[in-house]
């Protein structure tokens, strides 16, 4: 533990939480899912800190990031956003670091990547059918047929909350994964030097 929090790699950590924090701020809507959902790129540097630094580094990235973004842009979901954003992206960066330490070659980068997304879809289609979707039918008194509404605007195949997060949550966090990844993969090795 000591290694991974030594001076430098805390002063790592700070700045790749808070550029983390500033792309979360620049976030989107993307066709295949509900305007609630906005896709980010606040998991490129913490991706990328998570193969320069390792899995330690790659979890307090992560703190800091949903810590600034709050910082700078108050929560409008009542903190289930930011409690979704930090556990899904903890789930991508913290295993794809995992399986990365087993192997550091170019081969081992992409089979991170491809462990760390399959493993960060399936953290969030869960998370989105056990906690995210009840909580805003909860918190903000709109309704679960509201919801899939939305989703089977989109996709005629929505008609209940599985197969929302079928078509509509899993496409979004695949998507956002395949972005991010393709990402880390090219500026990997132009920004780790800086990091170590």
């Amino acid at each position: 533990m000591k290694k991974y929090l030594s001076v430098k790699n805390i002063s790592s950590i700070a700045v790749l939480g808070a550029l983390s924090a500033v792309l979360m701020l620049f976030d989107f809507p993307i066709a295949v899912a509900p305007n609630f959902y906005k896709l980010d790129l606040g998991d490129l540097p913490a991706l990328i800190g998570a193969f320069a630094l390792g899995p330690v580094p790659a979890f307090f990235i992560q703190i800091v990031k949903i810590v600034i973004k709050l910082l700078l842009k108050p929560t409008s979901t009542a903190f289930v956003g930011e409690i979704a954003a930090f556990i899904f992206s903890t789930v991508l960066c913290v295993s794809a670091a995992l399986v990365y330490q087993l192997d550091k070659t170019r081969k081992g980068a992409i089979k991170a990547m491809v462990i760390g997304s399959i493993a960060m879809v399936i953290a969030a289609c869960l998370g989105n059918y056990l906690f995210i979707i009840p909580a805003y039918v909860n918190m903000f008194h709109l309704p679960l047929e509201k919801i899939v509404a939305m989703g089977n605007a989109i996709f005629a195949a929505v008609t209940d909350k599985f197969t929302f997060v079928l078509f509509c949550v899993m496409p979004f966090n695949l998507i956002k994964a395949v972005i991010v990844d393709i990402l880390t993969f090219v500026l990997y090795k132009r920004i780790s030097p800086l990091l170590k």
